[in-house]
């Protein structure tokens, strides 16, 4: 059973474009979650080991430079990738961070100056 051709000037439906648009937003909110639970997990076992005045401001810094460098580190790497979930993500780490910051006025992200004893500057 032959098909005849198809008449001259026809095309093929175009494949469907899918949208990832509310996909990377979901995953936008999910990576925003994944930073403030993961904060608040590493934020704990950072004031564990906070205890000795000598070492807390080296402590300290050093979670907050972690903290900066997964958030946008790893959100800039997410995102450059092709995958939509993957760059959801990578923008959540990066909103979650700045959520955090604005929210706790930079008391959980380390970036407030009066938590290392610097005083208003």
């Amino acid at each position: 059973m032959n098909m005849p051709p198809p008449p001259p000037g026809w095309q093929p439906e175009p494949p469907a474009r899918r949208n990832d648009t509310a996909l990377i937003a979901g995953m936008a909110v999910t990576g925003a979650a994944l930073f403030i639970v993961v904060n608040a997990v590493a934020g704990f076992f950072v004031l564990l080991n906070a205890v000795d005045t000598t070492t807390d401001n080296a402590v300290l810094a050093t979670a907050a430079v972690a903290s900066a460098l997964v958030a946008f580190g790893g959100g800039a790497a997410l995102i450059l990738t092709k995958k939509a979930v993957a760059k959801g993500i990578g923008m959540g780490l990066m909103i979650g961070w700045a959520l955090v910051t604005v929210c706790t006025a930079g008391f959980c992200t380390g970036v407030n100056p009066m938590i290392y004893g610097l005083g208003a500057l």
